[in-house]
């Protein structure tokens, strides 16, 4: 079964590269969060300080991700701790000029 055409927003060409941009439309954000919080993640290797740590993704378009991100973690762990909760609406905010 195929995936079903996105609805484009807005497009950009860059008439040097030809490279387009897309905005695409999303029904929700899947986020996964660890007993009912929100989370961060990053990698980092444990003898030597380079690169310096990676910060991943742990909020996605697509539910399947998430889940497959949140099943990875309850493995890792050992625990059934990591969820994925759906995000339809937000809270607006503005950047501070400090």
């Amino acid at each position: 079964m195929s995936r079903p055409k996105p609805t484009i927003l807005l497009s950009f060409t860059n008439s040097s590269t030809y490279k387009s941009e897309q905005v695409l439309e999303a029904t929700a954000i899947y986020a996964v969060f660890h007993k009912g919080r929100p989370i961060n993640m990053r990698s980092l290797s444990s003898l030597i300080d380079y690169p310096g740590p990676k910060y991943k993704k742990t909020s996605f378009s697509n539910s399947g991700h998430a889940f497959n991100l949140a099943e990875r973690l309850n493995k890792t762990f050992k625990t059934q701790d990591f969820e994925v909760y759906k995000l339809v609406q937000g809270e607006k905010i503005v950047e501070s000029e400090d």
